[in-house]
């Protein structure tokens, strides 16, 4: 890819990126604290733009409280709110709503001011161009998982929509971040490794492996099924792994099952990232690097505090708080931050160890 008209503008571009992935991953927090807060379904429609202004006055406010106490979920696990109640949970919704629609806006207001001062040429364009209507995707992506909760007696949406949420999220945020790298990494930095570029692959798949049912924990609210480490319930290997009908429905659905896939693919992870950390030298090419063998510990350290604060906070499942935040909610919220963490670290290792020549 051509970076740019001058590498002044190659930069600016590149800034406004990193910004774009910033304000993603807030928004991706967000929505973790929507989660983790109940809130999710406080809000029964979707007005892209009237949905901007929250209610401003009691009857405003009355008229929304009225809509949510339709839903399964007020019926059901919630009746006692009242309206202040309400207000809280209407307020992390609301705010991971208008988050996005900043999101958007930073991006067209961007991208008209780099027109306008002609910091974009057109190679660039079609990827931006793809990079708004993938964001716009998300959106729908996100209100078809509400209206998976908003039906019939349903009181949490589905957990394979949230995943799908989720993980298209973290998509966008790594598709941004790469097409900003392209812009903002010197060639000299671009290591070519063939050893170590597929170490990078494999953890990669196993860790999107690992984000996939780590989604299906938080939707399915499997901490609470097995809140003991190392065992599960006592067990190494569970007898009710496999009790669901037809087979691939345990790996959806059966809150166990759930639990020993993702505490494997924790491990294996670990194991991944441990042998990508050792190989680094091992190759002239990546032992000739000083900035990678720096920081070739980043990745293993991430992963390490991932996995520990995933298991406080599976011992503090027990403390769970409906629609209240308490210790267990800080260590779920920090186990999430530090694993998009490490998936960027792990992205811009793929970034620059390259099994083909580099382009400028």
């Amino acid at each position: 890819m051509n970076k740019s008209s001058g590498q002044n503008g190659s930069r600016l571009v590149a800034y406004w990126l990193l910004l774009g992935v910033f304000m993603l991953l807030v928004q991706i927090i967000l929505g973790g604290i929507t989660r983790l807060t109940g809130s999710g379904l406080s809000i029964t429609e979707w007005d892209v733009f009237t949905g901007t202004i929250p209610p401003l006055n009691q009857q405003e406010w009355i008229n929304e409280f009225s809509k949510y106490r339709q839903t399964g979920q007020y019926r059901l696990i919630n009746a006692d709110f009242n309206l202040a109640d309400f207000k809280f949970i209407f307020f992390w919704e609301w705010f991971h709503r208008f988050w996005a629609r900043m999101v958007g806006v930073a991006f067209l207001v961007g991208f008209a001011i780099l027109i306008w001062k002609k910091k974009l040429n057109q190679e660039l364009i079609r990827p931006l161009v793809i990079l708004f209507l993938l964001g716009a995707l998300q959106g729908a992506i996100g209100w078809i998982m509400v209206a998976s909760g908003l039906t019939g007696d349903a009181i949490y949406v589905k957990p394979t929509r949230l995943a799908l949420h989720f993980l298209f999220a973290l998509a966008l945020v790594c598709y941004t971040f790469w097409f900003a790298l392209e812009l903002l990494v010197p060639t000299n930095r671009i290591i070519r490794d063939k050893v170590n570029r597929r170490w990078s692959w494999a953890v990669l798949a196993v860790l999107m492996m690992q984000l996939l049912f780590g989604a299906l924990m938080a939707g399915n609210r499997a901490a609470t099924a097995a809140p003991t480490w190392p065992s599960i319930n006592g067990d190494w290997i569970p007898g009710t792994l496999f009790n669901e009908r037809p087979l691939l429905l345990n790996f959806i659905n059966n809150r166990i099952t759930i639990h020993f896939m993702h505490r494997t693919l924790a491990y294996l992870l670990l194991a991944l990232t441990i042998g990508w950390t050792i190989s680094i030298p091992g190759t002239p090419s990546a032992r000739a690097n000083a900035f990678l063998n720096r920081t070739r510990w980043l990745p293993l350290a991430f992963l390490t505090g991932q996995i520990l604060l995933g298991i406080t906070t599976l011992l503090a499942s027990p403390g769970i708080v409906p629609s209240r935040w308490v210790f267990f909610d800080w260590v779920a919220q920090l186990h999430q931050v530090t694993g998009m963490l490490f998936l960027l670290l792990m992205v811009y290792m793929m970034y620059i160890l390259r099994g083909e020549k580099a382009h400028a």
